[in-house]
């Protein structure tokens, strides 16, 4: 069982601009560290109250220490740019269902530009359980690999892709896993969605179990308003008891039964 979201009001601590307009935020907030899985959010509220909250990964969770990683692109996410260590916060979370690790020994972790957020607890859970892990990474150029020495540091082999080939492969990085020679035993994905179906057919010609983080934009980030559903397998253990459907697939909420799904249950 997840444990129940909650709303805590943080304090920042630090802020570091990775890259332009990619911020790093961290915070004082033992209560979610403590209760947060890999993969999961928060719905971010902005200081000023006057615009909806955001919904964010949670990329660090260690100690009394959480952090976001975000792209600003937008009035809501600017405004969480401009806060500067003392200000507070408020975050709803922890939010959705969050990554299954199992006991896989050999994990491919696959990251699209602002999706490398979702997947640095992950792989840190696993490098230190002493499973191999991979990261493909991909974005635009090579200034917005951020953070890339940080999942090397905890361990992940890289394998970087970049749009205009300024580091690694030049092209998708999915071109990338589909090219690479030790077969992993699961696959786990973040992304937009274009890269995020890219993997599931890596995924399927491979014969390689994956589960996709979906990105999406919430409007209550908690399954009350059904405005972020997705088509899925209805046998799929994830799959909502209601409302009823005709056919094999139901409507399942990306941030209630997600946002983390097995690629070959969903009906994209």
């Amino acid at each position: 069982m997840l444990p129940r979201p909650s709303v805590s009001d943080v304090v920042v601590l630090d802020r570091t601009e990775l890259a332009r307009g990619v911020i790093l935020l961290g915070f004082h907030a033992p209560e979610l560290v403590d209760v947060t899985r890999p993969g999961q959010f928060v719905m971010a509220i902005p200081p000023g109250g006057e615009r909806a909250a955001t919904a964010l990964a949670i990329y660090e969770a260690q100690g009394e220490r959480a952090s976001l990683l975000f792209f600003v692109c937008g009035a809501r996410t600017r405004e969480l740019a401009e806060l500067r260590p003392g200000d507070k916060l408020s975050l709803t979370g922890p939010l959705g269902n969050g990554f299954d690790l199992g006991a896989a020994a050999n994990v491919a972790v696959v990251a699209g530009g602002v999706g490398i957020a979702s997947v640095l607890l992950p792989a840190q859970q696993l490098t230190q359980r002493g499973s191999r892990v991979r990261l493909f990474y991909g974005a635009r150029n090579v200034e917005f690999l951020v953070d890339r020495d940080r999942f090397a540091n905890a361990g992940c082999e890289l394998c970087c892709a970049t749009d205009d080939g300024t580091l690694g492969h030049h092209g998708f990085i999915t071109e990338l896993l589909a090219q690479a020679e030790d077969k992993p035993d699961l696959i786990l994905a973040c992304g937009p969605s274009p890269m995020l179906r890219a993997t599931a057919f890596v995924a399927a010609e491979l014969g390689v179990r994956a589960q996709l983080a979906l990105e999406e934009t919430f409007a209550c980030g908690v399954g009350g308003c059904w405005g972020c559903v997705v088509p899925l397998d209805r046998k799929s253990s994830q799959a909502p008891k209601f409302p009823k459907s005709a056919g094999d697939f139901v409507n399942a909420r990306v941030c209630k039964e997600g946002p983390v799904f097995w690629a070959h249950e969903l009906r994209w």
